[in-house]
């Protein structure tokens, strides 16, 4: 099995869609007639959720009707962000099946086909024309990339000579041994962290230039100390990233805090433009 099928493997359940609707419906949200921001507790598959993606995209000097590429789009939650409050076109790819499934379908229900479209694909190999976008970003999702130069060759062919490309990533910041399972890899085969210094490396080969990073760290702790206690107080809600982690989400979470907590890891962000 390669490398993409293992990560995709990693990724698929079976039956989300059908778990989010169940989900949506113990809610008391009607799952024919969603508003976006509805799902976030679900379909924003990263550290911090919606306040990191928010934080991130704060960042791209948005305008109405700009062309943006999602690499990695996962179940279409930044996607569906970006074309809801910034009135931007979003074209989305990931390597999972069900994810691209589920993604289509939380859009329709939305009621954003016309905004938002998602292909099932390599971030290696987009299958989209020279500078077709005016911005393009990718959350968590390098960790599960061992070629990020090539990744990052291929967002700078599609982007502008004046586009923005902003990343959010789990990146190594110690050099200890990282506790498995976590959110992204069940074990270290399919896990290929590296350093913010490799990231800016890879991204200066492949044309972009960091022009803005931020550790994330802090932020991070203060997320997870507000989730304990949620948990704590009511225990998982209906409706969370628990059912997108599966059977062993409490574990993933567990190892993701005390990887971050002993500082091996660090979410952190870059903004980059073409050179």
């Amino acid at each position: 099995m390669g490398e993409e099928e293992s990560v995709a493997q990693h990724y698929s359940l079976g039956s989300l869609e059908a778990r989010i609707v169940d989900a949506l419906v113990a809610t008391g949200f009607d799952p024919e007639r969603l508003q976006p921001d509805r799902l976030a507790p679900v379909d924003e598959f990263h550290v911090g959720g919606r306040a990191a993606t928010v934080a991130l995209i704060d960042q791209m000097d948005l305008h109405q009707g700009q062309r943006v590429l999602d690499v990695g789009s996962g179940l279409g939650g930044t996607a569906r962000y970006l074309a809801h409050t910034h009135r931007v076109v979003v074209t989305g790819i990931d390597v999972t099946e069900e994810y691209v499934h589920v993604a289509r379908s939380l859009t329709s229900r939305a009621g954003l086909d016309e905004q938002v479209t998602f292909h099932l694909g390599s971030a290696g190999r987009l299958p989209f024309d020279d500078r077709s976008f005016d911005r393009a970003c990718m959350l968590h999702v390098g960790m599960n990339i061992a070629d990020k130069h090539a990744v990052f060759a291929e967002i700078r062919r599609v982007l502008t000579d004046d586009g923005v490309f902003a990343l959010y990533d789990i990146m190594r910041t110690g050099t200890g041994g990282v506790a498995y399972p976590v959110p992204w890899a069940s074990t270290p085969a399919t896990s290929f962290l590296a350093e913010p210094a490799r990231y800016r490396e890879l991204l200066a080969k492949a044309g972009l230039s960091v022009v803005g990073e931020r550790d994330r760290r802090d932020f991070a702790l203060a997320f997870f100390r507000e989730l304990r206690a949620r948990f704590a107080e009511s225990g998982p809600p209906s409706l969370g990233l628990h059912i997108v982690m599966g059977h062993d989400a409490a574990a993933k979470v567990a190892n993701m805090i005390d990887n971050i907590e002993r500082a091996l890891v660090s979410p952190t962000e870059m903004i980059c433009r073409p050179e």
